[in-house]
């Protein structure tokens, strides 16, 4: 049992270097390439996307929802620390049998060097990540506290110390990556009257409503395939419209914005939330209009539907007919897109689930015959009309006593004609107060309820009737395939 105890003994501080080593390596390739596609844990992440099976992806969306991205990326840290740890304890053994204290800082060094340039691509920036683990190696094959015949309380102060140094060394990395990472988009656009006309009217449209976003989102949710966005920039960006047409096209950022503009108010919500989720926002966007762009091109091909592709893999088939009313967009708010909704350019097909609005868009191909898009693969729905739904996410006391509910109601291209609610649980129905249309073709309306509660708890129910008369779901469905359904209801005390 002694002797058990003593080689743990001695396997820990060499185990905890190996955890250091690891450590270092993912803040020290952040701090070089910031959140980037340059980053270690980019091409970790993707490739746990591409590997992991589609029936997990699928519960870990509808269970987890964004947290499931979280998870991604911190598996992702663990196998890297994981790799980079083996390899400096490895390399520390290697040295150690062979009486050679250089040894290990080379293998270490060199060794995560390899692994991170193969994975991103990027040779130099991978210094960033093989200096550090090199360092920690060269520190412990140098310092005697390391050494089985120094004291225990030595060896505790020396590893409470690299702790410490660690700690130190990850918030400076921190800093640093942060300041690397590229903060494109948001930049103004051409100031116009037309976008602050419309701002304003949908800001004096909007019911303030407790827990409820206004009719502009002011924290428009991100969903993405990818943990870590594209660093496009409008200066090298182009589209190019190929496949089966007449001619191919290919325009830059300035012949994108040199068309005629068009500023209008569109929603988009993730075909993965729960029903009463918070994945549902509005914007208004400017952009151009796609389908012209495609018509330029001269489509042939048998099947009339085109795929897009973004600058990080990821694809979506269409109908050409979608394409109708849809926008290359390159504007949000007034502002120039943020990186993480599709910098410099995406497209918004109105009516369709979020999860198919392509961003960083490089190219269209009008294909020859009819595909699969990403998330079709995948077994989700993908492609069609959302499902209409009635949100209830505020629940308020008024000053004369009054209770209020409201929230969102959404249905595409649809829209929405009215919203019901019950207060006893389903058994009678009141309509509800809706905010004026926004000017869209895609748009979700506030809606509001006022009413004297009744003593104790009750269920309060809500539904929603779309343009074409179509009353929401009552049926409950989980969000796989084709998006949640049924009846919102809220226990009010």
């Amino acid at each position: 049992m002694t002797r058990i105890r003593d080689r743990f003994g001695d396997a820990l501080p060499t185990l905890l270097v190996g955890l250091c080593a690891g450590l270092t390596a993912v803040v020290g390739s952040y701090a070089a390439a910031g959140f980037t596609p340059a980053f270690v844990l980019s091409p970790i992440t993707a490739w746990l996307t591409a590997t992991i099976p589609n029936a997990v992806t699928n519960t870990v969306i509808e269970t987890l929802g964004s947290l499931g991205q979280q998870l991604n990326l911190a598996t992702a840290v663990a196998l890297t620390v994981t790799a980079v740890g083996a390899l400096a304890v490895a390399a520390l053994v290697v040295g150690r049998r062979l009486r050679n204290r250089a040894l290990p800082v080379v293998l270490t060094g060199v060794g995560t060097w390899g692994f991170v340039a193969v994975a991103t691509g990027e040779p130099l920036l991978a210094l960033g990540a093989a200096l550090p683990p090199a360092v920690v190696v060269l520190v412990a094959v140098a310092a005697p506290s390391l050494s089985a015949s120094r004291p225990v309380d030595s060896r505790r102060r020396q590893l409470l110390a690299g702790s410490l140094s660690l700690v130190g060394f990850a918030l400076g990395g921190y800093a640093v990556g942060q300041r690397r990472t590229p903060t494109l988009g948001g930049e103004s656009l051409d100031p116009s009257d037309r976008r602050e006309r419309l701002l304003a009217a949908a800001e004096a449209q909007s019911f303030s409503l407790e827990g409820a976003e206004p009719l502009v989102s002011d924290n428009f949710y991100t969903v993405d395939v990818a943990n870590v966005d594209p660093t496009l920039d409008e200066s090298d960006w182009t589209l190019t419209i190929t496949g089966e047409v007449a001619e191919e096209v290919t325009l830059d950022y300035e012949d994108l914005t040199a068309m005629e503009s068009v500023d209008r108010f569109e929603t988009l919500r993730c075909v993965g939330e729960s029903l009463n989720g918070q994945k549902m926002d509005t914007a208004l966007w400017t952009g151009a209009p796609l389908r012209d762009l495609v018509e330029r091109a001269g489509p042939k091909g048998d099947c009339e539907c085109v795929r897009l592709r973004a600058a990080d893999d990821y694809y979506q088939v269409f109908p050409i007919d979608a394409l109708e009313d849809s926008l290359l967009a390159y504007g949000m708010n007034g502002d120039a897109l943020p990186r993480g909704h599709g910098y410099p350019v995406r497209a918004l097909i109105p009516g369709h689930w979020g999860e198919i609005q392509v961003k960083w868009l490089t190219e269209i191909e009008v294909l020859d015959r009819d595909a699969d898009g990403y998330w079709e693969e995948r077994g989700w729905h993908g492609t069609g009309p959302v499902e209409t739904v009635a949100k209830l996410h505020s629940v308020s006391d008024l000053a004369d006593g009054r209770k209020q509910v409201g929230g969102h109601a959404y249905a595409g291209t649809r829209g929405i004609d009215r919203v019901e609610v019950s207060t006893d649980g389903g058994s009678t129905w009141n309509e509800a107060e809706l905010t004026d249309p926004l000017e869209g073709i895609s748009v979700w309306r506030q809606w509001r309820y006022r009413y004297d509660p009744p003593s104790g708890e009750h269920e309060v129910v809500v539904r929603a009737i779309d343009g074409e008369g179509n009353r929401q779901p009552r049926e409950e469905r989980d969000a796989f395939p084709s998006g949640a359904t049924g009846w919102v209801s809220r226990t009010v005390a």
